[in-house]
């Protein structure tokens, strides 16, 4: 485990990199049988929320720690769709602020679909030797072809 070198004045320590992550979860009105049992894009989206959050929190991802989640945005809708076929889609927004080993534990997140922006909360500055870029960028190709790979796997 790798630790970012940071520079305080002269003096230079390991620590962590503290990110805000957004990822807003997608989901579609789910029809009932017979009129009846029907939910809301809106309460679908709040669900599938409530369900990644859960995974978030319990299932360790190397090199992460998971600090804070805020569900408290309000979920939003969207009509896709060509214009024969219009459908409403409910996104519920979740905060995360993660703290991270080094720079390449973060990309799964980052390669994840529901992905929307980030944030560098600490340190105030971040400065990489020519090796250590290399190595980032490496790491960044070799973790996007093994999604492109899962990705032509599922049905």
């Amino acid at each position: 485990m790798r630790l970012v070198k940071i520079k305080i004045n002269d003096e230079t320590i390991s620590g962590k990199i503290k990110f805000r992550l957004r990822l807003d979860f997608r989901a579609e009105e789910k029809s009932g049988r017979f009129f009846f049992g029907g939910k809301s894009s809106e309460v679908m989206a709040e669900a599938v929320r409530e369900q990644q959050m859960g995974i978030l929190k319990n299932v360790p991802l190397q090199g992460l720690t998971f600090e804070d989640f805020d569900a408290s945005m309000d979920i939003y809708l969207v009509n896709e769709g060509d214009l024969s076929r219009k459908k409403e889609v409910a996104y519920a927004p979740l905060l995360v602020t993660v703290s991270a080993n080094n720079l390449e534990d973060i990309f799964p997140l980052l390669l994840r679909p529901e992905f929307k922006k980030i944030e560098v909360l600490e340190p105030e500055s971040i400065t990489i030797e020519r090796l250590e870029l290399e190595r980032l960028l490496y790491s960044l190709y070799k973790n996007f072809k093994q999604e492109l790979k899962n990705l032509a796997l599922r049905p």
